[in-house]
């Protein structure tokens, strides 16, 4: 009876320490993946910012911004798989046919979902070849905004009256960007049919000069004002087509601007800035 006792509580010691050991080996796996992701958490944004901040322009800094979210996420979800195989392994499960199935399930998944696929997919080459960056604004998917945010499944945009669009990412199929290294202020400006067209293009170069030499304007206007010339003779008015080359997100400011004053100097000038006219001819015998 006592050699059966001992033999017993042998056994028992013995697989007492194998499940300490596991859950210690399970505990460790488990302290060393929540060290990780506190450190990815904390040292991918210390990582994005220094190399950011070592950029050429500002359009490289916000590329580097917008590849650090992706890659942080995808740290993250390796860190998570890794430690989820580690644990089934010390629980004596299999990884083999774990795998094996989630293969399995992963092709079966992907035939029904192949739309979400397809978003993973675009919104990784649309961060691989630079199409579209935070704080661009863009027109995708049949929307147009500021970029707040773009993953490897949606695009989100705010538009100017504060609206936010979700785009799914499979959704874009051709790109816009409006603000990629440079962007143009383009202006139409009508005049009256009578006016000296070369004296009013002189006086809309030397308004743009005046703009230009405005502390405000200097470093958003990059080159002097470009006038292509006569675009078209409309209903009321010859369109002068002319252009500035900004800095990306300046072109709406530099137009307003170069608007209002060119409005200014045209009354100054006497010269008409069309609108539509109606003549009507009367039939003086219609009275008689």
């Amino acid at each position: 009876m006592g050699a059966n006792t001992d033999t017993w509580w042998q056994s028992l010691s013995s697989l007492g320490a194998g499940n300490l050991a596991t859950i210690a080996r399970i505990g460790l796996i488990l302290t060393l993946a929540a060290i990780a992701l506190v450190a990815i958490r904390r040292l991918v944004p210390k990582l994005r910012e220094m190399v950011a901040s070592r950029q050429d322009s500002k359009e490289g800094g916000q590329r580097v911004r917008t590849l650090s979210r992706v890659l942080r996420y995808s740290l993250s979800m390796l860190v998570i798989a890794l430690t989820t195989v580690l644990v089934l392994g010390e629980l004596g499960m299999s990884v083999g046919p774990i795998l094996g199935a989630a293969g399995v399930v992963g092709i079966a998944v992907g035939f029904g979902a192949q739309t979400l696929v397809k978003d993973y997919f675009t919104g990784f080459f649309l961060l691989l070849e630079n199409q579209i960056r935070q704080g661009d604004v863009v027109e995708a998917g049949g929307k147009a905004g500021v970029v707040e945010d773009l993953t490897l499944r949606y695009l989100r945009l705010r538009d100017y009256s504060g609206n936010v669009h979700f785009v799914p990412n499979s959704m874009i199929s051709t790109v816009t960007n409006m603000t990629l290294g440079f962007a143009y202020a383009v202006m139409d400006v009508g005049v009256a049919y009578g006016t000296d067209l070369s004296h009013a293009m002189q006086i809309m170069r030397n308004t743009a000069q005046r703009l230009r030499a405005d502390c405000m304007f200097q470093e958003s206007i990059l080159d002097d004002l470009e006038i292509a010339g006569v675009e078209k003779w409309a209903d009321s008015a010859v369109i002068i087509r002319c252009r500035f080359r900004v800095a990306p997100l300046k072109q709406w400011d530099v137009r307003r601007a170069n608007l209002l004053h060119l409005k200014e100097a045209f009354d100054r000038e006497h010269i008409e800035i069309p609108f539509p006219h109606r003549k009507i001819i009367t039939d003086a015998r219609a009275g008689e």
